[in-house]
């Protein structure tokens, strides 16, 4: 049985990350918009590329000083986690 809540501790980038990894975009959208921060930034271009929106990606990603990826989503995904948690 999977968790219902991200688990405690994490920030709140990767909190959004988790959200979005159980398919909830919206929790994670709300989540990454209220971090201002560069991860914040990439969480949040993460989330408009796998909306769809490139336009609105691309600020994101701009914002936190990346590029968008050529990799799927799921490898974005990964190497974002990967690197907020330092490994």
């Amino acid at each position: 049985m999977g968790q219902e809540q991200p688990p405690k501790g994490i920030t709140s980038s990767l909190a959004a990350l988790w959200y979005a990894g159980k398919g909830d975009w919206e929790q994670a959208h709300m989540i990454a918009q209220d971090v201002p921060t560069r991860e914040g930034s990439w969480v949040h271009a993460f989330l408009h590329r796998q909306e769809g929106d490139e336009w609105n990606a691309n600020y994101w990603y701009n914002r936190a000083d990346k590029k968008m990826p050529g990799v799927s989503l799921e490898q974005e995904w990964e190497d974002i986690v990967r690197v907020m948690l330092g490994a």
